[in-house]
């Protein structure tokens, strides 16, 4: 479906943005002592994550929802994979990204340190230097940070939303330099479980032209 294939390339575009080298630090309000506790909160809690595996629902900036299963294996892999009838999926390896087009059936690769993974997956999460936090905005049970891309703040955003008891992510919304908004929420995510490493090995699927050969 290409409505799913451009919110994945989108959300890996703002968020490889994100994980660029840190040039100088764009101006902005001063976070209280409050926030700078909220971010060093949020820095634990990404860094003691080794593995997680979570159902997720995606809405585009359009509001068309899509559902699927995010795997996560710190440092260094992850999968993504939607329900049926999308064949789409992303698989990081700990070297590569790779990105699997159910439509066209064929695979994009790149390195994680152009994507996504080169911000979730690190071995050390900080919030700081390469990425600015430009808010923290609270709501009773929730803490929401926003990040920029430290040397191009106009490139989009990545918003980060916990719950605050038991402190843990529950959603993010990337917003690209257009102004579009596609949020992940996480359903029922379960931390600390056992994941097949072949999860992590990508695999291309048998092509549905090939089945009826």
């Amino acid at each position: 479906m290409k409505i799913v294939i451009r919110q994945i390339l989108a959300a890996l575009a703002v968020l490889a943005a994100l994980a660029a080298p840190a040039l100088a630090a764009p101006r902005g309000v001063p976070l209280t002592a409050e926030d700078k506790a909220a971010v060093t909160q949020a820095e634990q809690y990404l860094n003691s994550i080794q593995t997680l595996q979570s159902k997720f629902l995606q809405v585009a900036s359009n509001g068309k929802p899509v559902g699927g299963t995010f795997y996560l294996s710190r440092p260094g892999r992850m999968r993504l994979e939607y329900d049926p009838p999308i064949r789409d999926f992303v698989v990081a390896d700990g070297r590569f990204l790779h990105y699997w087009d159910g439509e066209m059936e064929q695979p994009s690769t790149t390195s994680i340190g152009s994507t996504l993974a080169d911000f979730i997956l690190r071995p050390q999460i900080r919030l700081a230097g390469d990425v600015t936090v430009t808010e923290v905005y609270r709501t009773p049970g929730v803490v929401e940070i926003t990040l920029i891309e430290t040397k191009d703040p106009g490139k989009g955003a990545l918003t980060l939303v916990f719950e605050d008891r038991p402190f843990q992510l529950r959603k993010w919304r990337v917003m690209d330099a257009q102004g579009l908004t596609t949020e992940v929420a996480l359903l029922n995510p379960r931390q600390g479980v056992q994941l097949d490493p072949d999860l992590f090995i990508f695999r291309e699927p048998a092509r549905r032209r090939d089945l009826f050969r």
